[in-house]
């Protein structure tokens, strides 16, 4: 039986879609429900092969690239693993998730470009002022920021994942600093207190704080931290998080009569779920997560700054030449990870014909996209 995608649902039920809420719908929004419905159809075009053995013809029609089509994101999470594995220093790594309380969530909604960056940037910021004190950790840690919006359930849940080293480099960088604590980086009631502080200053700043609920800034905020080993262990887990859209194709179970049916694993019981909605409210749902346009979700700060190249090779010499010292964490290993199976994406032709399976696919032209009359 041939899987449900998100496409064929936007296919489908978009057009309704889009008469019922097309004045009140973003540009991203709109943007991303042609991008998905056109992704390697012939509306975008695509590339003309001929079969060296059989003469067979085949079309292989372009992605679109997206960045919140399910199809397009595979290939990219490989290649950001790649690039990023190259970058960590050769350290053990923390994983620490930073959470917009639920008070500010529509503020989050209504101004998504400030709010979210705000996010991004107190999070590391708090971290690194945290980080400098000698009674935590005393030097320059790297950071790598991803910013989520949503649960397992699809429901609105913006938060930030960092990626931190497990130490940092000193002020006068002639050593590499391990934490102060050999159990955790800092101490998390400590971090939520100094990053609900720079938020609020922060959405101050931005004329935005008026309107959130007073008693926001008096309840605790939710900062986990977590010890996730070493780097390269770190960056298949971070992958998880990179380029994985709201939602996949495989999640999808049914489109049947207008409902549209998907799994999610219940983050407390760790159990497979199912949830159905009617199309326009999937729709909606999926929706609340696509990003504007031109904001960064992905951005390095400390050390991993590109403005600290310098700073981040000599933390990586220094870290090398202590390679054979006691790392307090070298052989934590998180029981419940399973490997990422990142799977390429689909190339424009396969290498061999598809039709009599030993002939190779030559190019001869563009397949154009189609134009409307003028």
């Amino acid at each position: 039986m041939r899987l449900v995608e998100l496409a064929h649902v936007l296919r489908s039920a978009g057009p309704a879609y889009r008469r019922r809420f097309g004045e009140r719908m973003l540009p991203s929004h709109r943007r991303a429900l042609s991008d998905i419905v056109g992704c390697r159809t012939s509306a975008l075009g695509g590339s003309i092969y001929d079969c060296t053995d059989c003469g067979v013809r085949h079309y292989a029609y372009h992605s679109c690239r997206n960045r919140h089509c399910p199809t397009c994101q595979a290939d990219r999470a490989q290649a950001w693993l790649d690039r990023t594995r190259a970058r960590l220093l050769p350290c053990d790594h923390y994983l620490l998730t930073f959470t917009l309380p639920s008070e500010l969530r529509a503020l989050a909604r209504a101004h998504q470009k400030i709010v979210y960056d705000v996010l991004l940037r107190e999070a590391a910021a708090s971290l690194q002022i945290l980080a400098r004190d000698p009674q935590w950790v005393g030097g320059r840690p790297g950071i790598l920021a991803v910013l989520h919006t949503w649960s397992r359930s699809l429901a609105y849940h913006p938060h930030a994942h960092l990626l931190v080293t497990a130490g940092g480099l000193s002020p006068d960088g002639s050593a590499w600093v391990k934490p102060a604590h050999p159990r955790f980086l800092v101490p998390g009631y400590a971090l939520s207190s100094l990053f609900r502080g720079r938020v609020r200053a922060a959405l101050v700043r931005a004329g935005l704080a008026s309107q959130a609920r007073p008693d926001v800034w008096t309840k605790r905020w939710n900062v986990h931290v977590k010890r996730i080993g070493n780097g390269q262990h770190a960056a298949l887990y971070l992958s998880r998080y990179v380029y994985r859209v709201a939602l996949t194709n495989d999640s999808i179970q049914s489109f049947d009569g207008g409902r549209v049916t998907f799994r999610y694993l219940d983050a407390r019981s760790r159990e497979a779920r199912r949830m159905t909605l009617p199309a326009a409210d999937f729709i909606a749902r999926f929706l609340q997560h696509i990003l504007p346009k031109g904001l960064a979700k992905v951005r390095s700060y400390g050390l991993l700054s590109p403005g600290l190249r310098p700073d981040l090779e000599r933390a990586r010499a220094l870290l090398e030449a202590q390679a054979t010292a006691d790392h307090p964490f070298s052989e934590f290993h998180e029981p419940s990870l399973e490997a990422l199976p990142i799977q390429p994406d689909l190339p424009d032709a396969p290498r061999f014909c598809p039709a009599c399976k030993t002939g190779r696919l030559v190019f001869v032209g563009l397949l154009e996209r189609p134009r409307a009359p003028p």
